[in-house]
């Protein structure tokens, strides 16, 4: 990836878009280990939070990416209790992935960094990976969440 800086692509159910987001090379490793279902011999650090949620009985209904401002993506963690809390958007994905938790993008942000690939052809498919290689972080304004 640009500047060996890893990258999530959210894809937009029952649409065309993708939504990159930049993030950080441990978040990038929780986020691997809990799409392969691997278990660290020690838990994570989103092991741990999602091991002290259902220790307190707390149910994490949803996961929103929020907001995109100055190149940063902000997210909010939304439990059943109607509570919200806000989180970066790796660390939240990180989480959503362990507790199988629905992952939402706002159309706002969808549409100011979504980019479109139709029909998942390998033509669009190969653009857009030169098109990655062509971009790094700073293209949307800061490598940080």
């Amino acid at each position: 990836m640009p500047s060996n800086q890893p990258i999530v692509l959210l894809r937009e159910v029952g649409g065309d878009r993708y939504l990159p987001i930049w993030i950080g090379p441990g978040e990038a490793t929780a986020i691997a280990f809990a799409q392969q279902g691997m278990a660290p011999a020690r838990p994570l650090t989103h092991d741990l939070f999602k091991d002290v949620l259902e220790a307190l009985g707390q149910e994490l209904t949803e996961v929103r990416i929020t907001d995109l401002r100055e190149g940063v993506f902000y997210a909010e963690l939304v439990f059943a209790s109607g509570v919200e809390v806000s989180a970066r958007p790796s660390d939240a994905i990180a989480l959503a992935l362990r507790t199988g938790t629905p992952i939402y993008g706002s159309d706002t942000v969808l549409d100011d960094a979504g980019i479109a690939i139709p029909d998942e052809q390998e033509d669009e498919v190969e653009k857009f990976r030169e098109f990655l290689d062509q971009i790094s972080p700073e293209d949307f304004g800061t490598s940080n969440q």
